[in-house]
């Protein structure tokens, strides 16, 4: 292992990203939720051929694991910067796919996402130096 300082401007990208992640984690929960109670105001097989009580159960269980490696990105752990990197480019190619529909918000979500990937994959070993050098 280096014996590089830890910088503290990759420290703030980290932080960054690990908060994008509990946020983006909590909104998923709450679509989720949203999908679920309301899940008679949509026709079946609306959503690429599945119904809305379907997706909610998908969407509550992507934003608790987004949510989870969003608070465990604070730690360093290597598992959970993984899982950020995978379901931020998923979340980028799904943004790229609906750009016809949201161009301006599509490309928001891509920039947010290519930042927490930056942040995770130049960066994530930063926050746990970090914190081992003030223990």
């Amino acid at each position: 292992m280096s014996e590089r300082e830890p910088s503290r401007g990759a420290v703030g990208w980290i932080t960054f990203a690990g908060i994008m992640m509990i946020i983006a984690g909590g909104f998923s929960l709450l679509q989720g939720i949203g999908w679920l109670i309301n899940a008679d105001n949509f026709p079946d097989e609306a959503l690429f051929g599945q119904n809305a009580t379907t997706w909610g159960w998908v969407q509550l269980l992507v934003g608790a694991v987004v949510l989870l490696a969003g608070f465990a990105v604070f730690s360093g752990n290597v598992l959970a910067r993984t899982v950020g990197v995978i379901l931020a480019a998923l979340n980028a190619f799904g943004a790229f796919a609906s750009l016809g529909i949201a161009p301006v918000w599509g490309i928001c979500v891509i920039a947010i996402d290519v930042a927490i990937i930056w942040a995770l994959t130049a960066h994530g070993r930063d926050v746990q130096i970090a914190r081992d050098t003030r223990m």
